[in-house]
């Protein structure tokens, strides 16, 4: 079986869908990973068929603008980002689907989702976190989107319905039915709620405990855990972090993720934090040199693996990200978490739901640093819930092999029999489409 993994957005969702493909090779299946060129040394690292999609110019413009990271603006560039790739990628599965092949796509690749109507492909979607699922039974949570649990659930649901339809698909479905047109689709709404899953398969990528289904989830969902994948194969901690892991106490690790802050000040402001308390830190993800402290209690790194890093240390602050969430739960230690977009609320809510963290605002001082960090070390309520967490992850492997396996069901319903080497369909062009 060919398998296309497509991953669309910033390294933690590409991280654990690199993990799946790792997986997919060494069960015996041929895979291409399509995403950003920015990933392509990690990708190649692994062995894995590379296809580019866009440019790392492109990948930084949105990665970089401010407008990203603001709640109130965050959708319509990253819209404007998503849907610069669809017809790149509708033209890139043409050239490289045939009658082995199988698509596993993250929610964004709207270009192979309209691929897959187009021509039959099949396809699974791949749900890395589950903030995008729209639910009036249990609302993931949102910093522009609140849906109060007092009200009655069908005034959440028509409230949520609005929302879809006077917000979500005002942005989203001109562009993709405008491109549908081209290719004589007929034009869709619900997009977000509905016609982004592939209904051959929808798996979420974390388990039940973290996330309980919901009846309004798109059909079919099957969840198969964290893939917990984070480039640990290649990469060792350093003989200088070792030393200082080693030479003291446990420190509190820092990483911002992805998300746009100003590093002097949030490395300043932790720095002075952990001195005012008399601790330690590793700082994870400056991108500048010269906004790393240089205290002898202190030590930054531009990337480590956090699976061979939270072990080692007493508690972990970040901005929520999913990749970094899954990791923290498996290494059993409190998280301080400070949300700034997408699906950060979501994530540290649920962290905060399961007792295993806190949650605090984005602006951080040293004073509310300081605040923050004794909460969350001073109750040792969240050591014991971390340890019931962690008890309860599963290795990343495990969750692989779920995804892969309901990949190979979804093959065998829908690929269609023939010599291997035959083309999958007679695809015209986009210009004779």
């Amino acid at each position: 079986m060919r398998i296309i993994v497509i991953a669309i957005g910033t390294a933690g969702d590409v991280h654990p869908l690199l993990g799946l493909s790792r997986t997919f090779v060494e069960r015996g299946h041929e895979v291409a990973f399509c995403t950003s060129p920015v990933f392509a040394p990690l990708v190649d690292r692994y062995g894995l068929r590379f296809l580019p999609l866009g440019t790392v110019e492109q990948y930084r413009a949105t990665v970089d603008d401010p407008e990203l990271w603001k709640p109130r603006t965050s959708l319509k560039v990253l819209w404007s980002g998503v849907a610069s790739t669809m017809r790149p990628l509708f033209d890139l599965m043409s050239a490289e689907v045939d009658r082995e092949t199988i698509i596993a796509g993250h929610p964004w690749a709207f270009g192979a989702r309209i691929f897959q109507e187009k021509y039959g492909v099949p396809m699974v979607t791949l749900q890395v976190s589950p903030s995008t699922f729209l639910s009036a039974r249990r609302p993931a949570i949102h910093k522009q989107l609140k849906l109060p649990m007092f009200l009655p659930y069908p005034i959440r649901a028509g409230l949520l319905w609005a929302l879809e339809r006077g917000v979500l698909d005002q942005v989203c479905a001109p562009d993709i039915n405008r491109f549908r047109a081209q290719l004589g689709l007929s034009p869709v709404r619900h997009v977000m709620s509905r016609w982004m899953y592939s209904p051959q398969g929808v798996l979420g990528l974390f388990p039940e405990w973290f996330a309980p289904p919901q009846s309004d989830w798109p059909p079919a969902v099957q969840l198969t855990g964290f893939p917990l994948f984070d480039d640990a194969t290649f990469q060792n901690l350093d003989d200088e972090l070792e030393k200082f892991l080693a030479a003291g106490d446990k420190p509190i690790a820092f990483t911002p993720g992805s998300t746009l802050v100003n590093e002097s000040s949030y490395c300043d402001a932790a720095a002075n934090a952990l001195e005012l308390m008399g601790m330690r830190g590793v700082f994870l993800g400056q991108k500048n040199p010269d906004s790393r402290p240089r205290r002898a209690n202190v030590l930054a790194r531009t990337y480590v693996p956090l699976s061979r890093l939270l072990p080692r240390v007493r508690a972990l602050v970040h901005h929520g990200g999913i990749g970094t969430v899954s990791q923290a739960l498996a290494a059993g230690i409190p998280q301080l978490i400070t949300p700034f977009a997408h699906d950060q609320f979501d994530n540290a809510a649920r962290v905060v739901r399961l007792g295993c963290g806190i949650q605090t605002e984005q602006s951080i001082t040293g004073t509310s640093l300081v605040t923050s960090l004794r909460e969350l070390l001073g109750d040792n309520g969240f050591e014991g819930r971390c340890a019931h967490f962690r008890a309860r992850m599963e290795p990343g492997e495990a969750s692989c092999r779920r995804a892969l396996k309901v990949l190979e069901e979804v093959a065998s319903r829908t690929l269609p029999s023939g010599p291997a080497s035959s083309p999958f369909d007679t695809r015209p062009t986009l210009a004779s489409a």
